[in-house]
């Protein structure tokens, strides 16, 4: 492999993307070829990445789940979509989407959402334009309309409310 000068470039062109950030396979592939590299030039790349570890589409789906569950808050719609776009085969979406719930469930990554995002104030305090808006941008983020709404409907005193110095 290391005759050929292109497929030391590719090799080399790979390598500093994955050191910026992982990538799923299809990411990288998609890269390599947009940069004009041919399929089977691609393909040996792809291979050599995935046998020294570089590339594991599992690992990455389970990484990328996970920032996307406890850092952003997304609800499973929007993790399963986003992981979806990045080339990761509904296998792994369902396994990553699995594993990070046993560490914050749905429900719970959707009060803390709620909590950030009426800083603190209980959802049944908000105006009807509020919890419109609210409810909208909730299930944008990918949680299901049955959740936000169930949330929403909270009373004063509520979980959510947190720690209010009490």
């Amino acid at each position: 492999m290391d005759d050929d000068p292109l497929r030391v470039k590719a090799l080399n062109r790979a390598y500093r993307a994955l050191a910026r950030r992982a990538h799923s396979e299809c990411e990288l592939r998609r890269k390599l070829i947009d940069d004009g590299y041919p399929e089977g030039i691609v393909a040996a790349v792809l291979d050599k990445c995935r046998d020294f570890g570089y590339l594991n589409d599992g690992q990455y789906a389970r990484q990328r789940a996970r920032d996307l569950a406890l850092n952003r808050l997304a609800g499973d719609r929007r993790i399963a979509a986003d992981l979806r776009e990045r080339g990761i085969n509904e296998d792994l979406v369902r396994e990553a989407i699995t594993a990070v719930r046993c560490e914050v469930g749905e429900p719970e990554a959707l009060e803390r959402l709620v909590l950030k995002k009426t800083k603190g104030v209980a959802p049944a305090a908000l105006d009807d334009r509020q919890k419109v808006r609210l409810a909208r941008g909730l299930m944008g983020k990918g949680f299901p309309p049955g959740l936000v709404f169930k949330a929403l409907k909270r009373e004063q005193g509520s979980k959510i409310d947190g720690d209010d110095g009490q």
